[in-house]
């Protein structure tokens, strides 16, 4: 646990320091390759659910024996090497701070009043048409992406690091990448990505009520109070379609004390997304740095509860 905790600090350290450079390789980009590859191969013809299954566990597979298999041969070089190794892995795996660069390219041009700058940012992050978005639409955008990437792009894969180092993280980031390739509705996916839609919703179960527990205990001052926000949790997180990015917009919604939800429309389709909190103020651009500060600081007290445990728990094996 010790080496877990230490692996967790430095990548935590260094994604701060470093972010996520797009020139380096990176596992999700060989996760998309394999993906990509086996959808061709095998997304067609009968049985497309099998097929889709044995997609996933191909590359569930091929991810836990490459990285576990690292890890272990790290370790019979050097501890250090296998903790620097892991740190790497959990690196690779989280992102608080290419998602709060993403909120903050909204942002900036949307305070500076250049409202097709801020459309542009905001259409390389969300699905739905951004070209006549005002403002509030406009933040409203960024504060639900801050929002549910807490839990998919930062406290889910430090959960499973906790849970089992950096070999668990990559395979969280594995599912959910399999999830954001081919786990869509439609004709295409309908089948072949239900597995790693399902599984996807499985291993984010805990980290989603976990993630809307941290933004609220984390909050600094919340507008409403802490009772208020978890009042929001319990009323609207059913309400999503998703059984898990209902707990972090609700959270954050009501720590801001703004309504999220509303019509999305997708290449000339209107969508009506269940409302999540009271639009008791109006959404602003200074909601967007205010989502990234909640993701921040639940991601450092979750590490430092994790921590508080790991010491604990060694002082009560010493003792004992």
């Amino acid at each position: 646990m010790i080496g877990h905790a230490a692996a967790i600090v430095i990548a935590l350290f260094l994604d701060r320091l470093v972010g996520d450079p797009r020139s380096w390789p990176h596992p999700v980009k060989w996760f998309g390759a394999l993906i990509a590859l086996l959808d061709r191969k095998w997304n067609k013809g009968d049985r497309r659910f099998e097929k889709g299954l044995a997609m996933l566990a191909v590359v569930l597979l091929m991810t836990g024996v490459c990285s576990f298999g690292a890890l272990a041969l790290a370790a019979r070089i050097h501890p250090f090497f296998s903790i620097t190794l892991e740190a790497v892995m959990i690196w690779a795996s989280i992102a608080p701070r290419s998602l709060k660069e993403a909120g903050m390219d909204v942002y900036h041009p949307l305070i500076a009043g250049d409202m097709k700058e801020a459309r542009h940012k905001l259409s390389w992050i969300v699905g739905r048409d951004t070209e006549k978005l005002d403002e509030g639409e406009i933040t409203r955008g960024a504060v639900e992406t801050v929002a549910e990437n807490t839990s998919d792009g930062v406290i889910a894969p430090l959960f499973w690091a906790m849970v089992g180092g950096g070999g668990a993280a990559l395979l969280y980031r594995a599912v959910n990448t399999c999830d954001s390739m081919v786990g869509y509705r439609n004709e295409r996916y309908g089948r072949f990505g239900t597995a790693s839609a399902r599984f996807d919703d499985i291993v984010n179960f805990i980290p989603a009520r976990l993630t809307a527990v941290l933004l609220i205990l984390a909050a600094k001052k919340p507008q409403g109070g802490r009772g208020y926000a978890w009042h929001i949790v319990r009323r609207d997180a059913k309400k999503h379609p998703s059984p898990n990015s209902g707990w972090c917009e609700a959270a954050v919604a009501g720590l801001l004390q703004i309504e999220l939800g509303g019509l999305n429309t997708y290449k000339g389709i209107v969508s009506d997304r269940a409302r999540m909190g009271d639009a008791i103020r109006l959404r602003r651009a200074e909601h967007i740095i205010e989502a990234a500060k909640l993701m921040e600081r639940a991601a450092y007290l979750f590490v430092l509860l994790f921590l508080a445990g790991v010491i604990i728990y060694e002082a009560a094996i010493t003792w004992g």
